[in-house]
């Protein structure tokens, strides 16, 4: 039985196309694993707060130095890392906001992102300590960011991709929908993405 993580980035509910490309990857690994656990994480429902100095200083003080400020600082960040250390695939919704992820996303990256516990520098550069994980991106763009003139802005999936990649999270599947803003195109954006989806 695998664990299924599905991080929900967008704010817009029923409407969300990342969300609904994300239910569809979540439902093609269902139907290979029936017996499949499923978690979702909506990032949009009690945000992760921005990181502050309070966090910061709970982050690199020692767990049996910390305070009951420190305690609460931390719980986020602590919380998340379990659910991604317990889940055996990940689904991250990621809509694409000014060329790039949505703040929320970012916080929650932000808070996993910890030396120490999700990766370690070492005498030959960091390496990242969250392994045996799959990843599947729901990215959802306006326009055509897969090719074309507008492939140079995606800034949104090579940022993800390295990120988790620091993290020690390799295989990653980039799920994309493209064109929602498009005319011509945005009336079969959703369904060609979820056609193109291979799990």
């Amino acid at each position: 039985m695998a664990n299924i993580l599905h991080v929900i980035s967008s704010p817009r509910g029923e409407a969300s196309n990342s969300i609904k490309l994300g239910n569809a990857i979540v439902d093609k690994l269902r139907e290979q694993d029936t017996a499949s656990a499923v978690v979702v994480k909506d990032l949009t429902q009690g945000p992760f707060p921005h990181l502050e100095v309070a966090h910061l200083n709970a982050f690199f003080t020692p767990a049996e130095q910390h305070t009951e400020e420190n305690k609460a600082a931390i719980r986020h960040s602590n919380e998340a890392i379990q659910e991604i250390f317990n889940a055996d695939v990940i689904v991250i919704g990621a809509p694409m906001y000014n060329f790039g992820i949505s703040s929320t996303l970012k916080a929650w990256i932000d808070h996993i992102a910890r030396a120490g516990i999700t990766f370690k520098y070492t005498a030959n550069g960091a390496v990242g300590l969250i392994s045996n994980k799959k990843v599947y991106l729901a990215v959802t763009t306006g326009g055509v960011y897969s090719s074309g003139d507008y492939a140079a802005f995606d800034f949104l999936t090579p940022y993800l991709k390295f990120v988790l990649g620091f993290l020690g999270i390799t295989y990653v599947t980039v799920v994309r929908g493209e064109g929602f803003a498009v005319e011509g195109l945005k009336d079969k954006a959703l369904d060609k993405a979820i056609d193109s989806i291979t799990v």
